[in-house]
């Protein structure tokens, strides 16, 4: 069974970072293209960022320059580094494994159909 725990949500003023964390059980993640992907009330489901088995990223316009994706193999955890942060970017975060990274929007997050899911954090940036 593939399990998926997200941490490092919070609240934060505008210009402050966070850092997310994902941590796998019953997946290896070099094995594995991960995402993080994000979600605000009436929104779609938006990915945000990528990181392939191969470690090739990827990220989507608006985060361009201030967020990062990594991944630490020895502790089978991918982190989404978030710094200058933004209003715009409140949402719930959301890590999934097994990825069509090509795909940038959904409905909803947590759709079995495109990969693994965690639970979510949230992430609210005032101004």
């Amino acid at each position: 069974e593939v399990k998926l725990v997200e941490s490092g949500g919070g609240s934060v003023q505008a210009g402050g970072s966070l850092r997310l964390s994902c941590t796998a059980s019953g997946l290896t993640f070099t094995e594995s293209d991960v995402g993080w992907y994000r979600q605000a009330p009436g929104t779609e489901c938006e990915l945000v960022s990528s990181i392939r088995s191969d470690g090739v990223t990827q990220y989507t316009a608006s985060v361009k320059g201030r967020f990062t994706i990594s991944r630490d193999s020895a502790k089978n955890t991918v982190y989404l580094q978030m710094n200058s942060l933004k209003p715009e970017d409140t949402a719930v975060y959301y890590c999934a494994a097994d990825i069509l990274d090509t795909i940038w929007t959904i409905n909803h997050c947590r759709d079995p159909g495109f990969g693994d899911w965690g639970q979510g954090t949230q992430v609210t940036v005032s101004s």
